[in-house]
């Protein structure tokens, strides 16, 4: 039986997403998009050497450093692909392959509401917090500092999330959230 507009019970009674759930939905789909780059970024490393790093590197600050020669970020991308080894390469490659497979994985299990998720992903960013605070201590950098914050704010988020799942229990997994506020 509906009501007047033709809407079932069922339409009038759904819920809206709260906020931190819509949040927490925007932040994962950043979180996997991240990690899609970071897998790109890996298989750079791999297919090419430090010296073929440095030249991609030079071919595309070429443009922002002459118009602005100070530009922080081209000039730190030189450095860091100027002073590049090989086994640096091979590390930053495993670094973040590993990082973004485990990413995209359990963000894309997580958005499909699979319940062994959350505790995997909260283990991997608590992993991954541990490791950024260990940079930032060796040293500074307020982009990394930025990540690190970040990562905690998802990791709280899908620690709220993870109980909220847990508390409805396998048998009511409750209405899917949309993407609007």
């Amino acid at each position: 039986m509906g009501n007047e507009r033709g809407v079932g019970m069922a339409g009038r009674h759904q819920r809206r997403p709260p906020l931190l759930e819509w949040i927490f939905r925007v932040a994962l789909l950043f979180k996997g998009l991240d990690g899609i780059l970071e897998i790109v970024g890996g298989v750079l490393f791999l297919l090419f050497n430090p010296g073929q790093l440095d030249s991609l590197a030079k071919m595309l600050t070429q443009h922002e450093l002459s118009e602005d020669p100070g530009d922080l970020l081209a000039n730190l991308l030189l450095h860091a692909s100027g002073s590049l080894t090989v086994s640096e390469s091979w590390f930053a490659a495993a670094y973040l392959l590993l990082h973004g497979v485990v990413k995209v994985v359990l963000v894309w299990a997580v958005l499909l509401d699979k319940l062994w998720a959350y505790p995997w992903m909260i283990g991997f960013l608590a992993i991954f917090i541990g490791y950024q605070a260990y940079t930032l201590f060796a040293g500074f950098s307020a982009g990394m500092l930025l990540l690190t914050l970040f990562d905690v704010f998802i990791l709280w988020l899908t620690l709220r999330e993870y109980r909220i799942k847990r508390r409805r229990g396998p048998e009511s997994p409750g209405p899917r959230a949309e993407l609007v506020p």
